[in-house]
């Protein structure tokens, strides 16, 4: 029983973690990119390149430092947490991708390189001997 509540605390705690990287990243994104007047930010599909980077960024290390965290404070050493980790920040990609208009490319390098490799690469950093 002391193994499940280990687990979900790691869980919620990598969850947690890998929030607060990704809006701290889309803050420091907002904040050296600002968005030019009367800019619709919520239509991504006419942004400059350089928009897209922070986005990406924050997607990839939010749910890579979420996965990382959760490997760290988990009791077994199993990829099961990181992989539940990317799989909460994978749902919350597929609803921005819903939600927001934005580029083919955009959404297909975001969901298929931010989430599940980025948790397997977090799983793997704290794995290494």
């Amino acid at each position: 029983m002391e193994l499940f509540f280990r687990n979900i605390g790691a869980l919620i705690l990598g969850i947690i973690a890998g929030s607060i990287v990704n809006m701290g990243l889309i803050i420091i994104g907002g904040n050296i990119f600002p968005f030019p007047e009367n800019f619709n930010p919520m239509d991504a599909v006419n942004w400059d390149i350089k928009y897209f980077l922070f986005p990406f960024l924050a997607h990839s290390i939010g749910t890579l430092s979420g996965a990382f965290i959760a490997s760290k404070l988990s009791k077994n050493y199993n990829m099961i947490i990181p992989i539940m980790v990317s799989i909460y920040f994978l749902a919350g990609g597929i609803y921005m991708a819903m939600v927001l208009p934005a580029p083919t490319w955009f959404i297909c390098l975001d969901l298929i390189v931010c989430y599940i490799p980025m948790a397997l690469l977090g799983w793997s950093f704290f794995n290494k001997k």
